[in-house]
């Protein structure tokens, strides 16, 4: 066994803590904590009747996830910031930081950001957002396509319809917002798509096919690009799994199938 000095063995020590499930569950229940304090810091009766004790809450808990990530940063050292997750957390108590008076107190809002720290706590849910990120570039080529959809139907509006209808088709820009406001199904029917229909009768023969091709066609196309790149993180976790849990996994199964087959063998010989 190669020799450790105390240091390292420290480290080592302080690593396993951080990395541990009630560690990681205590700082879980810090950020729900952290959460409904930002959250009554918002309501003026709250503060008038325990603001300080709110704020002396908040203060404890930024403390907390101050000491977290000094003890990662300690720990890990330079392969801190080799881990995304941690640099976002190491982000997130960064703007916290920031002095709340003069021209940054505006900066005092973006404390609610520490909830967001809840994302890197879960594993499920970093799983969720690893297999957005990888679903990017498949969600990107979709958002190029709608987008020059978009802004071929905003021509064919603004043509159309823009004389009479300036405030939805007047421009442009006035044409997107509202194909957007569309493609959302807000109020599409009765207050635009109608109104527009008793002008010119036929442009449902463009309303009906954009809302087919942009609401349900590529809002399903997305989802099954999103389904598809966590299926795929889940296959590639798999592969990197521990060979050793992946041994024992197996084995506790077959373990079970003997146990079942030994007694269904047992049954049949007693009703023999």
């Amino acid at each position: 066994m190669p020799f450790k000095s105390p240091a390292a063995v420290t480290r080592d020590r302080i690593q396993d803590v951080v990395q541990s499930s009630r560690f990681q569950n205590a700082i879980i229940f810090v950020i729900i904590v952290n959460g409904i304090v930002l959250g009554l810091e918002t309501s003026a009766r709250a503060m008038e009747v325990a603001g300080p004790f709110l704020l002396m809450i908040d203060r404890i808990c930024l403390s907390i996830f101050i000491g977290e990530i000094g003890l990662k940063f300690y720990a890990l050292r330079g392969r801190f910031f080799k881990e995304g997750w941690n640099i976002f957390d190491f982000l997130v108590v960064a703007i916290s930081l920031i002095p709340s008076h003069g021209g940054f107190a505006v900066l005092r809002s973006l404390r609610v950001l520490r909830v967001l720290r809840m994302i890197s706590a879960l594993p499920s849910m970093r799983r969720v957002i690893a297999a957005m990120l990888h679903a990017l570039p498949g969600v990107s080529s979709v958002a190029g396509i709608v987008a020059i959809i978009f802004y071929v139907g905003a021509v064919i509006t603004t043509k159309l319809f823009g004389a009479a209808f300036p405030e939805w088709f007047g421009s442009i820009g006035a044409s997107f917002y509202t194909l957007f406001q569309i493609m959302t199904l807000e109020s599409w029917s009765m207050g635009i798509v109608r109104p527009v229909l008793e002008v010119f009768p036929l442009a449902w023969m463009f309303f009906v096919p954009f809302i087919i091709v942009t609401t349900y066609t590529v809002i399903n196309l997305v989802v099954g690009i999103i389904v598809g790149a966590m299926e795929e993180k889940a296959i590639e976790e798999g592969i990197r799994e521990d060979p050793a849990k992946t041994w024992q996994r197996l084995e506790a199964r077959l373990n079970g199938l003997d146990s079942k087959l030994d007694r269904l063998l047992k049954e049949k010989s007693e009703k023999s």
